[in-house]
């Protein structure tokens, strides 16, 4: 049990749960203390030691029943064994009606054995599990266990089974007892199949390169990212904001001099002969005034919630930020990102829209804004979009863009998209540049937290 603690300890590691040295060392202490007899005595004293912080509790809870439920196979009756000899050739009778494989099977559940462990690692080594490191293939790597094993066809079979054992004369309740038999030897070695599939996963997750090393997991792009990679980023973009927050504070407490003040100056040298000796400046309100219109359908989503994160993180650093979301249309975020960080306010954007299939329509989006929140923009405001051009074919809305840059201060973009695939397919992303006064092109957190420190030192 020790043994698959510590496993347990890696694959929560490996999912971007902080677990020290000492934790670990006080979860085995807090194993022993509450025993393994009470299953939830066992899991709420595991949690208690070894999650320290609330995004923790779902890669928890995920993991826990992968190392911890189906640990073992029961023992069951060999109902084989039990049959008279007449019994027993009657279903060597009926399992002849099947292939050698299927019928090899078949027997094998009927004697109630669970697969071995070199039986496993072969089973794992033909579906391909070696190569895989991410629990979001669980259910796709067990089905393809399960196929392997036949088991599917062992269900289809067993109608006939019946059908064949009660034709040759056998007893009702004997057939029933050996179909029992072989749906109770089923479930337990699919719970198996999952506890095995779900550690060997977790273990390849531990093992693999340290994709949790925080300059690896900056330089990842966007549409590489896993889950659980998108956990820790979620997590390091607080760290970067501090970060970038202490750069922009000293940047603004250099500049807060401002501009020379000529009336000023002449006023406070009359003494001196109108000799300026001493210089006046003109105080400047450094902090900017953002509108941020972010594209959160899928192939986006990421990069706008890192961007949305970062900025909210930075909120002290500017006069005020408004925040908007668009697929199809458009939706105003800012009180969702107030009242928690930027992946639920996503996550609530998106359950407030239709159900539906979406194209992205940027344009559309642009003419929400038009109507409803034009009175943002004025001289003041930098306008910034996060997207990547792609209109799917609709009307991209120049016009109204056009109007927006006039309005605001600035107009930046920031995309993942290469440049040399501005203007392909169904790109307007060459027609919007040449419209901003900058646009960054950012492919990782990296690239992104560098984008968003030039776009506060420019604003």
């Amino acid at each position: 049990m020790e043994e698959r603690i510590l496993r347990f300890i890696s694959a929560l590691r490996a999912s971007g749960v902080r677990v020290s040295l000492a934790e670990s060392a006080d979860g085995l202490r807090a194993v022993r203390a509450a025993g393994v007899g009470d299953r939830n005595r066992f899991r709420v004293s595991l949690r208690a030691a070894l999650v320290k912080e609330r995004r923790g509790l779902a890669i928890f809870d995920q993991l826990f029943p992968v190392f911890f439920d189906h640990a073992a196979v029961p023992s069951l009756p060999d109902v084989a064994g039990d049959l008279s000899p007449q019994e027993a050739e009657l279903l060597a009778d009926a399992l002849g009606q099947f292939s050698e494989s299927l019928r090899r099977t078949i027997e094998r559940l009927l004697r109630g054995e669970s697969l071995s462990d070199e039986e496993l690692e072969r089973l794992g080594r033909a579906v391909g599990l070696q190569q895989v490191d991410d629990l979001r293939y669980r259910e796709w790597i067990i089905e393809r266990m399960r196929r392997a094993l036949r088991l599917r066809e062992v269900q289809e079979a067993l109608a006939g089974l019946e059908e064949a054992l009660l034709r040759l004369g056998m007893q009702g309740v004997k057939v029933r007892r050996i179909r029992s038999q072989i749906d109770a030897s089923q479930r337990a070695l699919e719970g198996q199949l999952s506890s095995y599939a779900g550690q060997r996963l977790a273990g390849n997750m531990a093992a693999r390169p340290r994709s949790n090393d925080v300059q690896a997991l900056m330089a990842r792009p966007f549409d590489r990212l896993s889950q659980a990679d998108m956990e820790r980023l979620r997590h390091e973009v607080r760290r970067l904001a501090a970060a970038l927050r202490s750069t922009v504070a000293l940047r603004q407490k250099h500049a807060r001099s401002g501009h020379l003040d000529a009336k000023a100056t002449l006023r406070a040298n009359l003494r001196y002969a109108s000799v300026p000796m001493e210089l006046r400046h003109r105080d400047r309100h450094l902090k900017p005034k953002l509108v941020v219109v972010c594209d959160v359908s899928a192939s986006m989503r990421q990069i706008s919630e890192l961007m949305l994160s970062l900025l909210h993180a930075l909120q002290d650093q500017v006069r005020k930020t408004h925040a908007f979301a668009f697929i199809d249309r458009l939706e105003y975020i800012s009180p969702d990102l107030a009242r928690g960080e930027a992946h639920q306010a996503v996550t609530r954007v998106l359950a407030r829209m239709p159900a539906g299939y979406y194209n992205t329509d940027l344009g559309s989006s642009l003419a929400d804004f038009d109507r409803r929140h034009l009175a943002l923009l004025d001289s003041r405001t930098t306008f910034i979009v996060v997207g990547d051009g792609r209109n799917n074919f609709n009307e991209p809305r120049l016009d109204l863009f056009d109007k927006f840059v006039r309005r605001s201060r600035r107009a930046l973009w920031l995309t993942p998209e290469p440049r040399p695939l501005w203007g392909t397919g169904d790109s307007d992303m060459h027609r919007y540049a040449e419209r901003c006064g900058a646009v960054f092109v950012v492919t990782n957190l990296g690239e992104l937290a560098a984008a968003v420190d030039r776009l506060l030192a420019g604003v």
